[in-house]
């Protein structure tokens, strides 16, 4: 199958840089060292984020040493065999990753870990595609993305490389994941809190494999689910502290800007501030560094899906608020050693 993400400006970005303009804040801890464990870049006909949107951004003032990106479909091949347009994805980023290696933006190092997408339902067969990817990656790639985010209604929706329900307890799907190994590639998992057990599942029957949970296991409050947060923020802990008996998994803390949670930062008159924002999402953040452990544990923006809730700089200093009581040690692996030990990066 060929994956693309199906986005548009409505769902997945549409920020308004006039209303994030309604809230500035002073950088809380600005020499605190962070690598960005998850965004996007991207050039859709309504909406574009790329190197030069992504710069302006991270000028945020936090010090961002590093960041990963995360496939999202952007500048596949437009020829060749169908299982192999999604490297050009990878040579995209890696282009990028290559002009802030130089230097001449500074010190800054945009894209320095890359998390493609290969349709692991190909089997044994995806092995192909994963040697093009590292091979395309400069020595960068590190990982594949195939979402199984699914649900049965049309508000919520499901990832563009339309899966089953059961995605990840497909045997064809295993046997293209354990292909993974052969090439030292972690996973990163995207699907909604009512699928994380599929998860748990996989992680115990491959328990030497990375897996990384994407944006706290997929936080939904829209559509047959708004209004109902805290009937199923039950469900949602255990299912976390089920995945942190994993010692192979880890998990990112944030996407909880998405509308898809259902918050609805992006309807307010004003942005949110950084202590709004901490204080809505720390019943999801403090349980998974309390599953996990700091060790196993990263912060990410999401952006440019998560701009439309907040500006960049708010929402690492509600990242810093959330962290707050932590001792120095741990604060070092929540914003940065985390993601440099999953994504190896020095």
């Amino acid at each position: 199958m060929i994956h693309r993400e199906p986005k548009s400006s409505n769902r997945y970005g549409g920020w308004r840089e006039d209303w994030l303009a309604t809230n500035v804040e002073p950088v809380l801890e600005p020499a605190l060292p962070i690598i960005d464990a998850h965004h996007h870049l991207w050039h859709l006909r309504d909406n574009r984020y790329l190197l030069d949107e992504w710069l302006a951004d991270v000028a945020s003032g936090h010090d961002i040493r590093a960041s990963v990106f995360v496939q999202c479909g952007a500048f596949y091949r437009a020829e060749g065999p169908a299982a192999l347009r999604p490297v050009g994805e990878t040579e995209f980023v890696n282009g990028v990753a290559a002009m802030t290696a130089s230097g001449e933006f500074g010190a800054h190092r945009a894209c320095a870990a890359i998390v493609g997408f290969a349709d692991l339902t190909l089997g044994d067969a995806v092995a192909e595609v994963l040697a093009a990817h590292v091979a395309a990656g400069g020595g960068r790639f590190r990982g594949i993305r195939h979402a199984g985010a699914w649900d049965a209604s049309d508000a919520v929706g499901r990832s563009s490389s339309n899966p089953s329900p059961g995605l990840y307890r497909d045997p064809t799907f295993r046997r293209g994941f354990a292909r993974l190994a052969d090439f030292g590639l972690s996973f990163d998992a995207w699907l909604y809190q009512f699928q994380l057990d599929d998860l748990a599942d996989l992680a115990r029957a491959f328990p030497d494999q990375s897996i990384v949970v994407d944006h706290v296991g997929g936080i939904v409050g829209i559509g047959p689910y708004a209004g109902r947060r805290q009937e199923f923020y039950p469900a949602w802990r255990a299912s976390i502290q089920a995945l942190a008996a994993c010692p192979n998994v880890s998990v990112k803390l944030g996407g909880l800007s998405m509308k898809l949670c259902g918050f609805g930062m992006h309807e307010r008159a004003e942005a949110p501030g950084s202590a709004l924002l901490a204080e809505t999402w720390r019943p999801y953040v403090e349980p998974c560094i309390e599953a996990f452990g700091p060790a196993r544990c990263m912060f990410e923006s999401n952006f440019p899906v998560d701009k439309h809730g907040c500006s960049y700089a708010v929402l690492w200093n509600a990242f810093k608020r959330l962290a707050a009581g932590a001792s120095e040690a741990d604060k070092r692996a929540l914003f940065h050693e985390t993601a440099a030990r999953v994504y190896r990066l020095s």
